[in-house]
């Protein structure tokens, strides 16, 4: 344990940074550090990293809260967020402390009990000038963009960076220039600490300055020194993928992002990302032709130690829509025939199919639509081969297509869930379709998407009425078991609990907790705004917490039921609930 002193106003080297303690009082707190230890099997009551545990299930222990007395929460207490733009925060909270990571790479530290607020560290990056589009659009879009190490909060920034900052004071311990973000590279998400190392998916690998180079990287976690990266455009490893571009070389490709958080198998010693997709969007306009386009759309399992490719799988070979799939892997384990596997589980895409994988090897065990999709035409039963759907590519510039679902999927960066009580795994999708047409000839500016195609609205599929639909699968086999559907989008992350309960929330500001065994709602709640992030539980001095963030997304945008009135200012803040009665 260590106690520290919160005092005075910092002024950082370089790019200055300043940390604020909470007004002019002095205040000293416990902390324990998060070691590997503590990272393999976290406290029941805390919640540690942006899914709570490596495995990624957005899982929870606590059942103060559960299915027979959830309809006596009340508000506990609330706090505005530090900064405007979309609302995609991941809290996590330690020992008492809750750690917010705001749009523009604020950090407020926070009593998770009484909402006091202990320090903000505001950094303060370069600017990009009024023609880089991307990286002023991913100023306002920061997600679950901390993790914990020892002492410590681990930081990624929109302009590349890692920073270490002690997690008492909210003093910068190391920065870290990661990659060059003149290029265009960026960091979308957080990143993953295991094993003593910081893994970390690299954004902004659509804009001209960063062709045929896309970065998967480990840090030490105490230094920030790096460690190993991984080019998920270009293995010379593998003949396949330079085969798979069909010509195009290196300094012309673009995509393959993994922009979101990765998991972690201890035993296996694996990550696993994954990947978005080929860039330009159509193949006509990147001169692919009917080339898979490796490693876009793909899960990549890679050696911890090393950053050796262990194996890979492709989810949707020759992407012509944006429906790229770097979104959270589950790893789970199952009995499937009478044997104990290990299971990767994913809704990995925009296109919304579910799998299920050997996470050791990368077989293929299971695929489940959830919503309506036009883009894959079959799966092998065996192999898991995916096949594009071509009536659905365009063939010609200018050509319009109907893709179902829709740029802003789908399935999207909400999390899903697992509840190993059940067995189930709870996935927030939409139905949506958009048109999409290749455009040629665009000129590439520097800080600027390469996309070079042109999307029309958002719309409901043909005999479709119902926007939003909450899907549970069972993760042995991916059979259904059972379903919610409603006018509003699912605008918000899931999260189980030993309670028995499911919660998550809509674009029509209603946060919801069910019966995580039927989907029985039990409680509903209406906030000030779209509920959105990452809702996640904690406990502090015996009392179960559940912190819900709300604002506007661009999800709450692809809504498409213009009935839900939309609050016209963004309405950023988190919510804290506990039971009536509950003591502190």
């Amino acid at each position: 344990m260590r106690r520290d002193t919160l005092t005075g106003l910092l002024a950082m080297t370089a790019l200055v940074a300043l940390v604020v303690p909470a007004g002019a009082q002095t205040a000293t707190r416990d902390y324990a550090p998060v070691t590997n230890d503590v990272l393999l099997d976290p406290p029941d009551g805390d919640w540690i990293m942006w899914r709570r545990t490596l495995n990624n299930w957005g899982y929870s222990p606590l059942n103060q809260v559960n299915r027979d007395n959830v309809e006596n929460l009340e508000l506990a207490w609330a706090w505005p967020m530090a900064e405007l733009g979309q609302q995609e925060l991941a809290p996590i909270e330690r020992d008492g402390i809750i750690f917010l990571a705001t749009n523009n790479n604020v950090v407020e530290a926070l009593d998770a009990a009484t909402g006091d607020l202990i320090w903000t560290y505001r950094n303060v990056r370069p600017d990009f000038g009024a023609s880089a589009g991307y990286h002023n659009g991913q100023v306002t879009r920061q997600k679950n963009s901390v993790a914990l190490w020892g002492e410590n909060v681990i930081l990624t920034t929109v302009d590349a960076r890692l920073i270490s900052l002690d997690a008492v004071s909210g003093e910068v311990v190391w920065d870290l220039q990661v990659n060059d973000w003149q290029k265009g590279y960026s960091y979308t998400a957080g990143p993953l600490v295991a094993d003593g190392k910081i893994f970390t998916g690299t954004s902004g690998c659509s804009i001209t300055g960063t062709a045929g180079a896309c970065w998967i990287t480990a840090h030490n976690a105490d230094t920030g020194e790096e460690i190993w990266r991984f080019n998920t455009l270009d293995d010379p490893n593998n003949p396949l993928v330079d085969e798979s571009w069909r010509g195009v070389p290196l300094e012309n490709r673009w995509g393959a992002t993994p922009w979101a958080t990765g998991a972690y198998d201890p035993d296996l010693d694996l990550v696993y990302y994954g990947t978005g997709m080929p860039i330009p969007y159509t193949e006509i306009s990147r001169g692919t032709g009917d080339g898979d386009v490796l490693y876009t759309n793909s899960t990549l399992a890679i050696e911890a130690d090393t950053g050796t490719l262990r194996w890979y799988f492709q989810h949707l070979p020759r992407d012509n829509w944006d429906l790229d799939s770097p979104f959270e892997r589950l790893l789970i384990d199952a009995e499937i025939g009478g044997t104990m596997r290990n299971l990767l589980v994913s809704v990995p895409g925009k296109m919304s199919i579910a799998f299920g994988l050997d996470r050791g090897t990368g077989e293929f065990f299971w695929a489940t639509d959830t919503v309506f999709q036009n883009v894959v035409s079959g799966i092998d039963e065996k192999t898991g081969r995916v096949f594009t759907n071509v009536a659905t590519i365009p063939t010609a510039v200018g050509e319009e297509k109907l893709f179902c679902p829709a740029i802003a999927g789908g399935k999207l960066w909400m999390a899903t869930a697992y509840s190993p009580d059940t067995g189930g795994f709870y996935i927030p999708v939409a139905n949506t379709c958009q048109s999409i047409a290749p455009r040629v000839g665009v000129e590439f500016t520097p800080g600027n998407s390469v996309a070079s195609s042109q999307t029309g609205p958002r719309t409901l599929p043909d005999g479709e009425t119902m926007v939003g639909s909450l899907h549970v699968l069972d993760v042995v086999d991916g059979e259904h078991i059972w379903t919610i559907e409603q006018p509003a989008r699912f605008t918000s992350s899931l999260f189980t609990t030993a309670g028995g309960i499911v919660f998550g929330g809509d674009a029509g500001r209603y946060f919801s907790a069910y019966n995580d065994e039927t989907g029985e709602l039990l409680w509903q709640v209406r906030l000030n705004a779209p509920i959105g992030g990452y809702p996640m539980t904690y406990e502090v001095d015996g009392v179960q917490y559940i912190a819900v963030p709300a604002g506007r997304s661009n999800q709450t945008e692809a809504a498409v039921t213009p009935s839900i009135g939309m609050p016209i200012g963004s309405g950023n803040s988190v919510f804290v609930f506990k039971l009536r009665n509950a003591l502190r």
